[in-house]
């Protein structure tokens, strides 16, 4: 493991540990084809956070962690005090940026922006990433970032690194391994148990507030079999499809936007203070 890469199970507390982990890996002007790249390695602490994630993310462990969270029972935050809160967290899952949490979402929103999209759509390029709050609630990292997935059916092999799913116990369970699972052909994503993570609940602390598709884009965003290699058609229904277009709108905009040069906060909080006040209250639950 790259002496560097930081796999802990544990919520980063020492800022200066943090400092040293971005050290000389930021790079501005990175072209589309170096992204994504996943190779065990070439990136060994990516590698090790999907070994992780692919054993322990079991349906008995989503379930549990579905009831733990999706009450919204862990306080009141601004948008600011929760991108402010998650600026501590460096994402084991993602070789391609090095950024602070907060600028990569002002990248995504600036570039969304930049392209003349709806209100909304900027919105939910700054608040696609908050759920990741959860590492700071003591949850490992594998269990709050990288690619999602369903469970309680089988492993789809268009998942990154699938040969480490062999570990998994739903691999081998008479029902979880099995092509539909639990579910129905074409029941729609929506009876369908995402493996646990950001994605998951960030669609839960803003389904209150936002359109369909905004909700689809922060639902499905690190769902990447499925957008980018169509693996699970076989779940989903024709309103999936539909939806589907705007997570592959959004997409290009999570991944491609960290190359561009780092945003400047200070000349453009006024501008999302003002975003924000449109669609929250001061204050929502988490």
């Amino acid at each position: 493991m790259a002496a560097t890469t930081i796999t802990t199970n544990a919520p980063l507390k020492d800022i200066e540990e943090w400092d040293d982990f971005l050290t000389g890996r930021y790079q501005e002007g990175k072209s589309e084809e170096e992204f994504r790249q996943y190779d065990e390695q070439a990136n060994p602490g990516v590698a090790e956070f999907y070994r992780l994630n692919h054993q322990y993310q079991t349906f008995d462990y989503v379930i549990g962690k579905e009831k733990e969270y999706f009450g919204l029972n862990r306080g009141e935050k601004s948008i600011w005090e929760a991108a402010e809160f998650l600026n501590t967290l460096v994402d084991d899952s993602d070789p391609d940026t090095d950024l602070t949490q907060i600028e990569h979402l002002l990248q995504t929103s600036e570039a969304i922006r930049r392209d003349g999209h709806p209100r909304w759509f900027v919105l939910t390029g700054f608040i696609h990433d908050l759920g990741k709050v959860l590492c700071l609630w003591g949850e490992p990292q594998w269990g709050v970032v990288g690619d999602t997935f369903p469970v309680g059916c089988a492993y789809s092999d268009q998942i990154v690194f699938p040969e480490y799913f062999k570990a998994n116990p739903d691999s081998t369970h008479p029902v979880y391994s099995t092509k539909y699972g639990i579910y129905e052909p074409n029941c729609g994503l929506d009876k369908v148990h995402m493996s646990f993570g950001h994605d998951g609940y960030i669609y839960e602390v803003m389904k209150k507030y936002l359109p369909e598709e905004a909700l689809y884009m922060l639902r499905y965003h690190s769902f990447y079999a499925a957008h980018r290699q169509g693996a699970y058609r076989h779940l989903m229904n024709d309103h999936d499809v539909k939806m589907f277009e705007w997570v592959n709108k959004f997409n290009p905009y999570d991944l491609y936007s960290k190359g561009h040069t780092k945003p400047n906060l200070k000349e453009l909080k006024p501008y999302y203070d003002d975003l924000f006040a449109e669609f929250f209250p001061a204050r929502i639950s988490w």
